[in-house]
């Protein structure tokens, strides 16, 4: 039988479930040399079991609990109320009172304890739980002590408790509750230190706030406290408040909050000793757990005592390197417009794919910059290539070169560029041939194209190890046809031109980003045909009323077979089967090989046709297209018209007329690398869904999708010889659930600083949200919110707000006023297809899903770039 109580030093590993994630750290830290933790036991949560999981009503009311979504606040209220009702009002079985009465003498029953709740899910590396549960200080006699183990047992069904344990996907019915008996210390100050900065979560800097008596004020709010900034032994900051209460233990049980002497209000209060002391006490704990740590402390008569560590769970994980050196990582996601969390095996695809420097952290790939920092040809080039395109890197990028993190070498020959803006790195830098053949881009194309035929038609033959050494092979066909120079050439070409008219035009005619309206239409951009496209289905379907019935109905994917039993049905299945074919290997964060593609998933399209069926006349796609197309004539005319005004004026609308052929004839094939590379990953990945399958019926895994959590090496080892631990795949899902909550810096250092950059405009409204114009115009409309595509529900003259897009949501654009992201630059694909349609569009807003409301009306200026709430 597992024991009701059990003393803080003598608690093991294997008792870690009975004691919770906080009494368990508790144990552990009793057994670091030179830490002291007040002595203690743990009431475990086989008591808790024993006094409650008998009780009917109890089960019946946790089983109604476990039905319920976060959005059912009245009835988890209600619920949970109940609950913690009959925890307070059971009789504690006298096994436990008896073990918990023999206990309190030992340590003596005339002390004052604190009571504190320690759940089995808490202080997790992916959850902390931190201040679900109650604590209950100064408690002091048998009674007090037992009355406060049951309001800690009822305080694992506060609202707040409840609700968060659902938002992290706790069942629970599979959540205990220890509860922690520790004499309480009088201690003078105390509070709480972060063993990395919880604000840079630089993990060099170590934080500490420090108050007045006990340490309840400060984690309540009460009181300000002081802060000190510890860096390799070294105070490197103090932040001294004025601390007018503090909170103490009476004598009689219980706490109060006094008025601090005035004299002592300003005080520092610990001394630079004592906080250097401390310091080395918080590195000690962090080293005997590994990870970064956010410890409770109090001082005792110049003695810290450790009352709570546990792992801090905000922090974004550091890439790891070759070296002991600094280094400076650039977030990939930020250039792909794809932040999410990728699984091991699109992470090892990418890694694969690319010729950058790259590095993972988080489940997000990251490009090592640190080479290019070394020299200063190397910094220009990146402040240039990756500013030109986001003033947010360029602002972050300007003040790691300010501080000097990387050291500059002597030598000055430029490093290798690790890549370029299409392929996962920083912009490489090229030529601006104005004699580029335009035929160049058919060819291209059509070379592309040709051999993921090709490639369809080889991997048919291939199966087993064969299969995945094929691929292997093939993925080298697919570099050389990324990093063509060729085809570097001619986007580059573009790229360059755009910002030369964009620069010029400004100069000369005082035009704001001519480019924009001048990219409108262009041929060969895959990504705005795809939109385009969709519209073509909706006018095959728009002529049968009964398949648009039934697509209406439809809940899943056999709508595709449900078509048929309806007139018009067979029409609309082919026009769906057609788009697929062309577009079928699409999806959002495409560059994840484990995301569900279009072709797997069809039904995602349903609402999108249903809604151009709904919004939009026929022969929509060939109108929006040649009213962009005649824009950019009207555009070009005008500016050319007025170039001749000027002095010199034929020379300088000659040229700006060789800028703008550049752009027409190139700016299209920007998104068409990328269509390539995602059309070939969805051949890869069909073939290894079909060894998956051969792996699930040999029993080796148990759903075809685990294969998304292990790398390509690891699959293709699992597949040679049909074996596999099946915890690997529970703790790389564990790993990807944590991934999946915390968001990706664009610039983070060798040691876990973020370092974030600003926008550098002051002549913008006062009210203004900040971000970068990549799309001009201006326009008011409905904000809608949408963090995912399948739940778009748009109505003409709305304005997309959401984190990013990829070319996935292209066929959402049509439909669109404007656009807002969280992410993005200038040349990502959202900015360029918002352009092409000729949509007003700011990216890079952060926190824009916040600040705008779903459904407030707002104003977006895409061509000074920034928002506004109406």
């Amino acid at each position: 039988m597992n024991a009701l109580v059990l003393d803080l030093q003598t608690i093991d590993s294997a008792q870690q479930s009975l004691v919770g994630g906080k009494g368990y750290n508790l144990a552990v830290l009793t057994h670091i040399e030179g830490v002291q933790v007040p002595v203690g036991f743990c009431v475990t949560t086989a008591a808790y079991r024993q006094a409650i999981e008998h009780n009917e009503t109890y089960q019946a009311l946790l089983s109604q609990l476990s039905k319920l979504n976060v959005e059912d606040r009245e009835q988890i209220s209600a619920i949970s109320g109940k609950i913690r009702q009959i925890i307070t009002e059971s009789v504690i079985p006298s096994e436990i009172v008896n073990a918990v009465t023999r206990q309190l003498s030992r340590f003596g029953e005339d002390h004052a304890y604190a009571v504190r709740s320690s759940a089995t899910a808490e202080d997790l590396p992916h959850a902390s739980f931190a201040g679900q549960q109650d604590t209950y200080l100064n408690i002091i006699g048998v009674e007090a002590v037992l009355h406060h183990i049951s309001q800690c047992w009822a305080s694992l069904f506060t609202d707040r408790a409840v609700i968060y344990r659902m938002r992290n996907g706790f069942d629970h019915r599979q959540v205990y509750l220890s509860v922690i008996v520790q004499r309480m210390v009088s201690p003078q100050a105390s509070g709480i230190m972060f063993t990395a900065d919880p604000i840079t979560m630089n993990r060099r800097r170590l934080s500490i706030d420090a108050g007045y008596g006990l340490g309840e004020a400060l984690v309540s709010g009460l009181v300000s406290a002081d802060n000190y900034q510890v860096k390799e032994e070294q105070i490197i900051d103090k932040r001294i408040a004025v601390k007018q209460l503090a909170i103490y233990g009476l004598e009689e049980g219980g706490t109060e909050t006094r008025q601090i002497d005035p004299d002592q209000q300003k005080n520092q209060t610990l001394t630079d000793q004592q906080i250097l002391q401390l310091g080395q006490i918080g590195r000690q704990i962090e080293g005997h757990f590994g990870a970064p740590q956010d410890i409770e402390w109090c001082l005792v008569d110049d003695a810290f005592y450790i009352v709570q560590s546990r792992p801090i769970t905000t922090l974004f994980p550091i890439p790891e390197a070759a070296d002991d050196n600094n280094h400076v990582y650039v977030s990939v996601g930020h250039q792909q417009m794809m932040t999410d969390a990728i699984k091991p095996l699109g992470l090892s695809f990418y890694l694969m794919t690319t010729r950058a420097p790259m590095r993972t952290a988080g489940g997000r790939l990251f490009v090592d910059i640190t080479p290019m920092l070394t020299t200063a040809a190397g910094r220009d080039m990146l402040v240039n290539n990756l500013g030109q395109s986001d003033p947010l890197f360029k602002d972050a990028l300007v003040n790691i070169i300010e501080r000097d993190y990387i050291k500059l070498v002597t030598t000055d020959a430029t490093p290798a560029t690790p890549g370029n803006a299409g392929k996962g790195g920083p912009p490489t830098s090229a030529q601006d041939p104005i004699d580029i053949d335009p035929s160049i881009v058919t060819e291209l194309i059509h070379s592309t194209k040709a051999s993921i035929e090709e490639l369809k038609h080889l991997i048919r033959t291939k199966s087993g190890s064969e299969l995945f050494d094929f691929i292997k092979e093939d993925m080298q066909q697919l570099r050389t046809i990324l990093f063509d120079p060729r085809s570097t050439a001619v986007f580059m070409a573009a790229m360059n031109a755009s910002a030369w008219l964009n620069t010029n035009m400004k100069e000369w005619l005082g035009e704001t980003n001519a480019a924009d309206t001048l990219t409108q239409s262009v041929p060969n951009n895959v990504t705005s045909e795809m939109g385009l496209a969709l519209l073509d289905v909706a006018d095959v379907i728009r002529l049968y009323p009964d398949a648009i019935v039934c697509l209406q109905q439809a809940e899943d994917d056999s709508f595709l077979d449900e078509l048929l039993k309806f007139e018009g049905g067979k029409e609309a299945q082919e026009a769906i089967y057609e788009y697929l074919d062309r577009y079928g290997m699409r999806c959002a964060g495409e560059i994840d090989i484990t995301r569900t593609r279009w072709s797997e998933r069809p039904i995602t399209l349903v609402p999108l046709i249903l809604g151009n069926i709904k919004r939009f006349e026929p022969d929509e796609s060939k109108r929006k297209f040649e009213q962009g197309r005649q824009d950019a004539w009207d555009k070009e005319q005008e500016l050319l018209a007025r170039l001749k005004q000027l002095p010199d004026g034929t020379n300088k609308a000659d040229e700006t007329k060789q800028k703008i052929d550049l752009v027409r004839h190139f700016i299209g094939y920007r998104e068409f690398p990328k269509y390539g590379m995602v059309s070939r990953y969805f051949v890869y990945k069909q073939a290894m869904l079909h060894e998956a399958e051969q792996l699930v019926q040999a029993g080796v895994i148990r759903h075809k999708e685990d294969i998304y959590y292990l790398t390509f090496e690891e699959l293709h080892e699992v597949v040679r010889t049909q074996q596999l631990n099946n915890e690997i795949i529970r703790k790389r899902q564990e790993e990807y659930r944590l991934y999946d909550k915390l968001s990706p810096p664009r610039l983070l250092t060798s040691d876990g600083e973020i370092i974030k950059g600003k926008y550098k405009r002051d002549h913008l409204p006062a009210e203004a949200i900040v971000g970068l114009p990549v799309s001009t115009g201006v326009v008011e409309g409905r904000a809608r919110v949408i963090l995912n595509m399948e739940d778009a529900d748009l109505e003409d003259g709305d304005i997309l707000v959401t984190a990013f897009t990829d070319p996935s949501w292209t066929p959402l654009f049509v439909s669109l006023r404007g656009l807002v992201t969280e992410v993005g630059g200038l040349m990502t694909h959202g900015a360029v297809i918002a352009r092409e349609y000729g949509l007003p569009a700011v990216v890079g807003v952060e926190h824009a899903t916040k600040l705008i409301q779903d459904g407030q009306r707002i104003r977006v200026n895409g061509t000074d770039g920034y928002i506004v709430l109406l």
